[in-house]
């Protein structure tokens, strides 16, 4: 069939649409695909570097080899800010929220914090649901096990300290991450765990 002077020709290497869609019906507008992680906060969390991602997930590891362990170099004022920067980066790699507790060794979490002025009741229940991530002092008895937990090693004496890093390790199935002074966590890991 000859082609019309008005009638543009179409070739199959032109990327588009193929089809027109029916008068008064809108195309779908594309999905945005997921880009680069915006640029690290100024200050003294941006000068700890990157946050190492978990390597495979739970259920790529093998039962006996018990948790990875990464550990984060961050000050005591700093803990805080890395655990956060931590749980971030676990959720947008696909983690579930109820898969991550975080434990402090020094002051709580702000989030421990506002959830307790509720009561323990209340505070208890949803570290139980495992709906969401969940903050709690490191010796906290009642802090369960989950597939990957959160150290932020924000103060706290020594002695304290040496026995939360093993009792977090027993809670984390897959992976524990440690945010704290490399030398401080490492001189008490020697000496303890």
């Amino acid at each position: 069939m000859p082609l019309i002077p008005e009638e543009p020709q179409i070739h199959e290497s032109v990327p588009g649409p193929r089809a027109v869609p029916a008068p008064g019906r809108t195309t779908p507008t594309p999905r945005p695909v997921p880009g680069p992680r915006p640029a690290p906060r100024p200050g003294p969390a941006a000068q700890r570097g990157p946050v190492p991602a978990p390597s495979r997930p739970a259920a790529a590891q093998p039962a006996a080899a018990g948790p990875q362990i990464q550990l984060i170099p961050a000050s005591a004022q700093g803990a805080l800010d890395a655990a956060d920067e931590a749980v971030d980066l676990l959720l947008d790699t696909g983690r579930a929220p109820g898969e991550i507790l975080v434990l402090t060794t020094g002051d709580p979490h702000p989030w421990a914090a506002h959830e307790l002025s509720f009561g323990e009741t209340s505070y208890w229940a949803q570290h139980d649901a495992r709906d969401d991530v969940f903050y709690a002092a490191a010796d906290a008895d009642r802090a369960g096990s989950r597939p990957v937990v959160v150290v932020a090693v924000n103060g706290g004496e020594d002695d304290a300290v040496t026995r939360a890093l093993p009792a977090a390790m027993a809670r984390a199935g897959a992976l524990l991450i440690v945010c704290g002074d490399p030398q401080r966590v490492n001189a008490l890991i020697s000496a303890g765990v």
